[in-house]
């Protein structure tokens, strides 16, 4: 708040498209107001509405997907899954997307401040 300095919490949507191995989990653990982390690839797409006029929409691809609930809050009022199930995104492999990069899904990040992994600023082109 730009009156009291107090820092207040902001809330954003944005749509995301999921695939593979990334879409079962997803489905499976993400529920309305989820926490997550995800990187991926921008991708704007055109098409025409039932009245002819193009439409546009802008979307996060999404290749990695780190979950920032703690266990206990992550669905509330929803039963939580079998130890196995709980803990099988953090057994994932790392899998290889079709360009060769790999695919990293990360669960159960159980931190009260949610850092992501640090980020090398060497050869950015405003760094």
């Amino acid at each position: 708040d730009k009156t009291t300095g107090e820092r207040q919490e902001r809330t954003e949507w944005h749509r995301l498209v999921f695939f593979r191995r990334v879409a079962e989990i997803a489905g499976q653990y993400l529920r309305k107001g989820s926490q997550i982390y995800v990187e991926g690839k921008l991708q704007t797409r055109k098409w025409q509405d039932t009245q002819g006029v193009e439409r546009y929409t802008t979307e996060v691809v999404v290749n990695e997907l780190k979950m920032l609930d703690k266990k206990a809050e992550a669905a509330p009022g929803m039963p939580r899954p079998a130890p196995s199930a709980r803990t099988a995104p953090d057994v994932a492999r790392p899998r290889l997307a079709e360009d060769g990069a790999a695919v990293g899904v990360g669960s159960g990040f159980d931190d009260d401040i949610p850092f992501a992994r640090p980020v090398a600023l060497d050869g950015l082109p405003w760094a």
